[in-house]
């Protein structure tokens, strides 16, 4: 929607070149196009790898079959319902292996921890490099330079903390929760203490070394596909194609700081970061920016749905059964 409001406003004021922005499209090299969206669809693999990981506990030979149909159709819903979406993930996959719904809301959790983590690692990395070149910034980029390393530092504090108390204190909070629940009629608190235990047990990987490295490996990995893509995707472009190494990282920092913030006066999202970073940092002209992020948003969000999709018409998934995810529950 901010894109939208971007491109109006310069339409309404100035008059928007739409020949600049379809020229965008027309000069791609699409031999790079689609290598970005091989890497994009591999990096959803390796979310499946790391997903075996942490359901192993519950389920020690998880189907990698059935995490990766559950992840591609659980990201498509996501595109076609927003955030909603995220529950079909877990769903599917506490479904698929039988295990508790709130096992894998657990380890969906710890998924975005380590992503965040990942995020936080990828964003310092590029703030570093903006301060060593010295580049010249607009008003909404020097407010994530002024203050985005504080933003960042405290969320990667955050995921910290959070996989520290999972690791070491689950039983603890285990008996804090189960103390306030305790309050509440018996039929609720059996029930409430119930999926408190399949939450924490979904956090068992927390607890083994041997997991907490697998899991980092995985989340290397599946960030270093991202990047690969990512670097992809600015290789299709003439105007983007001539940017070193450093601009890329700086511009991949500055797009993963805005998939997680929002920017004052610019809003949130990876393709308005992308926008606001080109015409800011690197003086594209608004269509060009504008045309560059529609193209890097469907290369690494809507390439995965006609997979989801195909893989939900081929196992019958039916969309209105989302209505009793409290039914895996009693499994």
């Amino acid at each position: 929607m901010t894109a939208g409001f971007l491109v109006y406003e310069r339409w309404h004021e100035s008059g928007f070149r739409w020949d600049l922005f379809a020229g965008v499209f027309f000069q791609m090299n699409w031999g790079w196009v689609l290598l970005s969206a091989i890497l994009n669809l591999a990096a959803y693999f390796g979310r499946t790898l790391r997903w075996a990981v942490m359901i192993r506990p519950l389920q020690p030979r998880p189907s990698y079959r059935n995490l990766f149909s559950a992840t591609a159709i659980g990201f498509t819903a996501i595109i076609l319902f927003g955030r909603p979406g995220e529950l079909v993930r877990p769903y599917l996959i506490a479904a698929k292996e039988r295990v508790s719904f709130s096992s894998q809301m657990a380890a969906w959790l710890l998924e975005r921890i380590y992503d965040l983590l990942a995020v936080a690692l990828i964003f310092g990395v590029g703030l570093s490099q903006v301060r060593v070149t010295e580049a010249k910034l607009g008003p909404g980029l020097s407010w994530v330079l002024s203050t985005g390393g504080y933003v960042m530092a405290a969320i990667g504090a955050a995921c910290l903390l959070a996989l520290i108390a999972f690791r070491s204190f689950s039983e603890v909070l285990r008996a804090r929760a189960a103390s306030i629940l305790a309050l509440l009629p018996k039929r609720i608190e059996a029930r409430a203490i119930h999926m408190l235990d399949a939450f924490i047990d979904g956090t068992q990987t927390t607890r083994d070394s041997t997991a907490v490295l697998s899991i980092v490996f995985y989340t290397f990995v599946e960030w270093l596909v991202i990047v690969l893509g990512f670097l992809a995707i600015f290789q299709a472009f003439s105007r983007t194609a001539g940017l070193t190494f450093v601009e890329v990282l700086i511009l991949l920092g500055f797009v993963a700081f805005g998939g997680v913030v929002q920017i004052p006066g610019v809003g949130g999202g990876m393709q308005i970061a992308i926008i606001v970073v080109l015409t800011e940092m690197f003086r594209f002209s608004l269509e060009s920016a504008t045309g560059i992020a529609i193209v890097f948003w469907a290369l690494n969000f809507l390439a995965i749905v006609p997979l989801g999709l195909l893989l939900a018409f081929h196992e019958g998934f039916n969309w209105h059964n989302l209505r009793h995810i409290k039914d895996i529950e009693k499994q």
